[in-house]
């Protein structure tokens, strides 16, 4: 079973991550803003992060930077889901290393398969 951490300041999406990933591949653990994120993170050392950019507290890309500079997290995939959606917000992020990246709204699908592909080792369309 992996373990998935879900760090956004918004319930109701926390809730509708944590449905699309329900069943037996994952344990889902949440996070309600960045500071619980990145003591989670360290914590529960999950397999996978999916981070909110706009949280109180810490900031996703706060958290992440944080991440990528703990040798004990630095490799573990994390996908941004944000409701940032220019150009330079995704390269801002793929700069630190950010394996996906998702746009709110988004399909639980696309999430999904975003998910799977990363514990697949595979890379993001």
């Amino acid at each position: 079973m992996k373990t998935v951490l879900v760090a956004d300041d918004q319930e109701h999406l926390r809730l509708l991550v944590s449905a699309t990933l329900a069943g037996p591949d994952y344990r889902i653990v949440e996070a309600r803003d960045g500071n619980e994120a990145f003591d989670l993170a360290r914590r529960e050392s999950p397999d996978l992060l999916i981070l909110d950019w706009m949280m109180p507290a810490r900031t996703g890309v706060e958290v992440l930077q944080a991440l990528r500079e703990d040798p004990a997290t630095r490799d573990v995939p994390v996908i941004m889901l944000t409701a940032r959606a220019q150009r330079s917000d995704r390269d801002q992020v793929e700069r630190l290393g950010v394996y996906g990246y998702l746009v709110k709204p988004f399909s639980p699908v696309d999430l999904l398969e975003l998910v799977d592909e990363a514990f697949a080792g595979g890379t993001p369309e």
